[in-house]
């Protein structure tokens, strides 16, 4: 496996870096973003699902849009920094909302940018590898952004260790953000084969029926999976101290980190598709056990620590797969569907799960989070890829 991690481009190693950095912004804020709605602007779960939700459906969408738009220009490098830039320029901003509805502006600019550098820099991943090197290229490019949500939090920690307002925390999201983009800018796009100018279509028209399937069951999965805050608020409530939520959360991103990469190589000599459906049977587990109340602060970490090897059991892998089913020249599109489906369920997923959290009990909510993971799996193991005239692809 290192010899194979080592002999991937510059290009790869590149993005991964700037992943680490951007994250290590992005994730100081994150596990802060409860106890700052909560305890400075008074907002409640309500509120919070419906930033979160709003906040990632846009980003969605305009992760499809980047995507169409990317496979008729063959061009990925400006939506990279475009989008690398508005981050950087939003989350500072928090530091000065004086209510929830500002922070849900600031949040939209945030996730819009994320929306337009996504799609574009997973097919520029797809494109700077052959196909066999896709698994440990998005696993090594997950661990290096998983690697920032560890360092992110530690940083969060320690200014709130020595007593820094949450305020100006979010003040110094604005130096990594700075190098991000400065790093962007550095990317260079492998040459690729001269197409024929196609018209912009937005449809799926072109996909093989095993990718439309399989983002309809992702689409579903992901009803399941609303905003990781809601986690966290969780955790607060069955006892963990504020002062070391970062902690919980830097935890299961160093899991993700050290385990994303060597699970996600794996996939690229045996089955995506069990890879998958085991860490969504991880997430279901999960899930359904956090709705219990009365649970030990240890058992709350091992908890944790599945959720950490579920999300590195799947965001690589996932993405390889996507890649894999996509056609020769619309990797863009592919992703741009996948991200947006997958993504765009998170405004009712978070919505759901905030209603349900906040109107009868979090256990109501973790439950209908686990019920859907379990749908989404039976689907997966027994529909997506069972049909027979059809060409199957190595998953």
């Amino acid at each position: 496996m290192f010899k194979t991690l080592f002999s991937l481009p510059k290009t790869v190693w590149l993005i991964g870096l700037i992943s680490f950095v951007n994250d290590a912004a992005s994730e100081m804020l994150y596990p802060l973003m409860p106890l700052y709605l909560s305890a400075v602007l008074m907002a409640g779960p309500k509120a919070l699902g419906l930033i979160e939700g709003i906040a990632e459906a846009t980003s969605s969408i305009f992760k499809l849009v980047s995507g169409v738009i990317v496979d008729r220009t063959q061009k990925t490098k400006p939506w990279i920094v475009i989008g690398y830039f508005l981050a950087g320029v939003g989350r500072p901003l928090i530091a000065i909302a004086n209510s929830w509805a500002w922070v849900l502006c600031i949040r939209f600019t945030d996730r819009l940018g994320k929306g337009l550098r996504s799609s574009p820099r997973d097919a520029l991943l797809a494109e700077s590898v052959e196909p066999n090197q896709r698994g440990i290229t998005f696993g090594l490019h997950r661990s290096m952004d998983n690697a920032g949500a560890v360092f992110g939090p530690l940083m969060a920690a320690f200014l709130l260790s020595m007593h820094v307002p949450l305020r100006d925390i979010f003040l110094w999201a604005i130096v990594p953000g700075i190098v991000a983009v400065s790093l962007a800018l550095c990317l260079r796009e492998p040459p690729k084969e001269p197409v024929l100018a196609q018209a912009f279509s937005w449809s799926l028209e072109g996909l093989p029926p095993q990718f439309k399937r399989y983002i309809l069951v992702a689409g579903i999965f992901a009803l399941a999976n609303s905003s990781d805050m809601f986690l966290l608020l969780r955790a607060r409530e069955l006892g963990v101290p504020q002062e070391q939520i970062p902690l919980l959360w830097a935890a299961i991103s160093l899991i993700t980190t050290l385990f994303g990469t060597p699970l996600s190589a794996l996939s690229d000599r045996f089955s995506r598709k069990n890879f998958i459906l085991i860490a969504w049977c991880a997430f279901a587990f999960f899930y359904i056990a956090m709705s219990f109340s009365g649970i030990s602060i240890w058992m709350l970490c091992a908890l944790f620590g599945i959720y950490g090897l579920f999300k590195a059991a799947t965001e690589g892998v996932e993405k390889a797969l996507v890649a894999d089913l996509a056609p020769k020249g619309m990797a863009g599109t592919a992703f741009g569907w996948f991200n947006l489906t997958s993504g765009l369920m998170l405004l009712p997923a978070s919505l759901i799960f905030g209603w349900l959290y906040e109107s009868f009990s979090p256990s109501y909510a973790f439950l209908f989070s686990g019920s859907c993971a379990i749908l989404a799996f039976l689907l997966l193991a027994f529909w997506v890829f069972h049909c027979k005239q059809e060409h199957r692809v190595n998953i």
